[in-house]
């Protein structure tokens, strides 16, 4: 699959790191390689810590919404549905291995490595240029209805 899943199953959603429809989100576009998920994105000076690092925070809303639309892309196709579920992050936890540049792209790729009916637990990687600078495992869970983002997509 080479379209981005925000794109194709979410194009109304507004969340900041990966809702299409937030002019001022970070609207990644996260795509299917096999078994893994991965989005090329490029900072922007205003995504800086300081000057040419990116800021920690922008690393981690990258990583918690790539990791979630990974989760829903596996948890959509373990159920055999049309759509994904609406999943929402129950904890992650970001380790920032080193600076990572604000001035070239950066890749993120994550995978799934448990999962359960209605969660699933990713890991995944910030990089650029080709060195890992954060990593991420969290937990994202399909929400019922009656919960806040229960049909947010």
């Amino acid at each position: 699959m080479s379209e981005f899943l925000q794109d194709r199953y979410a194009p109304n959603n507004r969340c900041f790191g990966c809702g299409p429809a937030n002019e001022k989100g970070l609207r990644i576009k996260s795509r299917v390689e096999g078994s893994v998920v991965v989005c090329d994105w490029m900072p922007e000076p205003h995504h800086e810590a300081f000057t040419g690092m990116l800021n920690g925070g922008i690393l981690g809303a990258l990583l918690d919404c790539h990791s979630n639309w990974t989760a829903a892309w596996h948890l959509m196709r373990q159920a055999g549905a049309n759509e994904p579920p609406s999943t929402v992050t129950a904890e992650f936890h970001v380790k920032l291995k080193r600076p990572t540049p604000s001035t070239l792209p950066v890749r993120l790729e994550a995978r799934v490595v448990e999962s359960t009916a209605d969660r699933a637990t990713i890991e995944a990687t910030v990089e650029s240029s080709g060195v890992v600078t954060a990593t991420c495992r969290g937990v994202f869970v399909a929400v019922q209805e009656g919960h806040p983002a229960y049909h947010r997509w």
